[in-house]
Parts: C-alpha cells; structure tokens; sequence
C-alpha cells in the first residue's frame, strides 16, 4: 500500500457520507448510488478494523489512522473508474480526522491535518443520528452520537465546507439526498 495519500483528479462529482456512527452512511451510499446508477466506496476502516478485531480482538489505534485515510483514498481513486458523473463516498479522509479528535482526546496527526486540505469534495451530506444506534463489534459510542454530530458539523463549518443535513426516515433521507445530488449534476454538467 501506499505511504502518502494521494487523490486522483476528476471531473466526477464527489459525495461524501460523513457523520457520527450508525447514523446511515453506508445505507445511503448505497442506495444513492444505485439512485443515479454509478459507484459507491465502502468504508475501508470498517474491513480492516472487523479483521483486526477478529483476528486479534484489538480496536483502532492511532497508528491504524493513516493506514486507514491512506486504504480509503486507494479505494476512492479504484471506484472512480467507474463512476458516472458521480461518485459517493461512504467516509473520508475528513471523517477519519473527526474521529482521530473525538477518540484520541483532541489529537489529530500532522498527516492527517495535512491530507484533508489536499483533498476536495464537492458535497457533504451530513447523516443525523435521529434514527436506531445498531450494535456491532466496532460501534463504541452509542451515547455520544449528538455530541459527535455536533463535532462533525463544526468541522464542515469551521472549514467553510458545502453540506447538507440529512435527517428522518431512510425514505426521507434519499429524497433529501437525491434532491442535492440532482442539482449538483445539473450545475457541473449544463452545457
């Protein structure tokens, strides 16, 4: 794997999921995706942390962050081949900051700092934790989603980064979504 992060230029609308867990990022990666009928990333954090659980039962580390940032832009740059006019992301370089601050009491790496002002992201669509925490061997904070969604958001604030909230019921949300994302291809691809 790489040793730097490294974003591969496109025209492709990028979408990214952000939000505290089990707040339906991946839910709605996917059904976007299948929305507008193009490519979605999974969470690379998710697959290489189950591994690591069941291999070891050992939880992220903070050395496992840029493993982490590093996997999910690979895997970024691999869907983008296929994607169609756009591509939505299920996390990203900025959600791994989020969470390096909210777990590692404010610490956030050098790297990590660096990486998330050389990337860009054309929207970000904020998921609400107004619906059911699910438990899974990797979820830690079911009591902290609205404190952790208020931290997500500050930074989309603080860094003057374009979002949109999404809340309610799955349906409600995909309209929500699906809304945004229409105008964003009408914007990018009007001739």
């Amino acid at each position: 794997m790489e040793k730097a992060l490294s974003q591969q230029r496109s025209n492709c609308l990028r979408v990214v999921l952000y939000g505290p867990e089990s707040s339906g990022k991946t839910t709605m990666a996917q059904a976007l995706a299948k929305t507008f009928q193009t490519t979605w990333v999974p969470e690379f954090a998710r697959e290489f942390l189950q591994n690591k659980w069941d291999t070891h039962q050992e939880v992220c580390t903070l050395e496992d962050l840029h493993h982490i940032a590093i996997g999910q832009m690979a895997a970024e740059n691999k869907a983008l081949k296929q994607a169609k006019k756009v591509l939505f992301c299920d996390t990203n370089v900025w959600v791994t900051k989020v969470w390096s601050e909210t777990h590692f009491e404010g610490y956030c790496s050098p790297e990590l700092n660096l990486w998330t002002k050389q990337v860009s992201y054309d929207h970000y669509l904020l998921t609400s934790p107004d619906i059911p925490w699910e438990k899974d061997d990797l979820r830690d904070r079911p009591n902290d989603r609205e404190a952790q969604f208020a931290y997500f958001e500050k930074i989309l604030l603080e860094h003057d980064l374009p979002y949109t909230t999404l809340n309610g019921n799955h349906q409600i949300r995909l309209k929500q979504a699906t809304k945004v994302v229409e105008s964003l291809i009408k914007k990018r691809y009007a001739h």
